[in-house]
């Protein structure tokens, strides 16, 4: 005997969210019940497409399957905001679906590839032997092409992620068209940067990160107060960083600085308040961590590490700059001594807090009892 279980995957959830069904959806009664009602709900939706597809395979399965065997469909449903929460809602659903049906092989449908995204959570609990995907025939064209560009716009999830970097650059340009022009000449200059940054925070996985603590402020809403207060700090820091180094670049230039001098001072001056932000933003971070009671600790050794960075790196400059404007350097006892004081403090700073910090860990994991790391 053979079971075979065709799933078909909503991960974010239109299903419950246009008509208050909710997954998992077994049986070909229930699943057809649930595709009339959403497509009544929204004709436009391509999951009703992807679910009737489900019930054309799992019929045709039927119609050829022998005696013995057996044949099942179910929907799974995901979380309005997808991610990690809709991953896991699959996850549990699936997992309920398997332990009732004990399927020995799937059949999985779906209507594009963010439904796809899902194929390894599935695979961990049973083995696929087919995936479908259903593609809705339209009329091409330019009518069509506008078509779609409009419903894509009208989708809250495509609005933001098309029009708001859309936006931005074009907001940007016409704020330096209408400046004059040195400082208009700055701000469409910064076009690109700005569009750089935004596209390496796409690579590097940033914007997951500033997705994920904007989850945690929402869940968390006493802390997510004061850890907006420093964020805020942090952003103000980062203005005041720039300032200060553009400070530095005008004295320096009308004097004539050589290029070396001017730009190690440059970086000098604003250090201090780069440090500063850093800081805070690392403090933001602590203060969600503990109220969620997942402080691990690591964010006051990556604090202190960060002092130990600064202090090097200030004595660093200073020693380079001394040089670059033709003073000797001695190396004496002393001397290296006195300018390497602080660094060396901090250094012991870092080890202190490293040993207490895992000595708390091995104390919570021996005693079973939380330390607040």
């Amino acid at each position: 005997m053979r079971r075979t279980l065709v799933l078909t995957v909503d991960r974010d959830n239109d299903l419950g969210i246009k008509t208050s069904i909710r997954g998992p959806v077994v049986g070909r009664r229930n699943v057809l019940t649930a595709a009339l009602k959403l497509g009544i709900a929204d004709p436009e939706e391509s999951d009703t497409n992807a679910i009737l597809g489900a019930l054309s395979q799992h019929d045709l399965l039927v119609e050829n399957k022998s005696e013995e065997d057996e044949v099942e469909i179910a929907i799974l449903t995901g979380d309005e905001k997808v991610g990690m929460r809709s991953d896991r809602a699959i996850a549990a659903q699936l997992e309920e679906v398997v332990s009732a049906f004990q399927p020995d092989e799937a059949i999985l449908v779906t209507d594009g590839a963010e439904d796809e995204s899902v194929l390894p959570i599935i695979q961990s609990q049973v083995r696929i032997d087919h995936v479908e995907k259903i593609i809705v025939k339209q009329s091409k064209g330019i009518e069509g092409t506008y078509y779609y560009i409009i419903k894509a716009l009208e989708d809250p999830k495509w609005r933001s992620k098309i029009m708001i970097p859309f936006g931005a650059v074009m907001a940007i340009m016409g704020l330096g068209i209408m400046l004059p022009n040195e400082i208009g000449g700055i701000v469409i200059g910064a076009l690109p940067l700005v569009v750089g940054l935004y596209v390496f925070s796409k690579g590097a996985g940033i914007e997951s990160t500033v997705n994920r603590v904007i989850q945690e402020m929402r869940e968390n809403a006493d802390a997510a107060m004061f850890s907006s207060l420093l964020w805020t700090a942090t952003l103000f820091s980062a203005i005041f960083a720039v300032a200060e180094g553009w400070r530095a670049f005008g004295t320096l230039e009308s004097e004539a600085a050589t290029g070396s001098i001017m730009w190690l001072t440059v970086i000098d001056s604003s250090l201090a308040w780069i440090v500063i932000a850093f800081l805070t933003s690392t403090a933001g971070f602590m203060l969600l961590r503990l109220k969620r009671g997942s402080f691990s600790g690591s964010l006051i050794v990556l604090s202190v590490f960060g002092m130990v960075v600064y202090s090097f790196l200030n004595a660093a400059l200073g020693i380079s700059i001394l040089v670059l404007e033709g003073n000797s350097y001695q190396f004496s006892v002393d001397r290296i001594l006195n300018d390497l004081t602080t660094p060396l403090i901090w250094v012991v700073v870092l080890w202190m807090v490293m040993t207490i910090v895992r000595t708390l860990q091995a104390k919570q994991a021996q005693a079973d009892r939380y330390w607040g790391i």
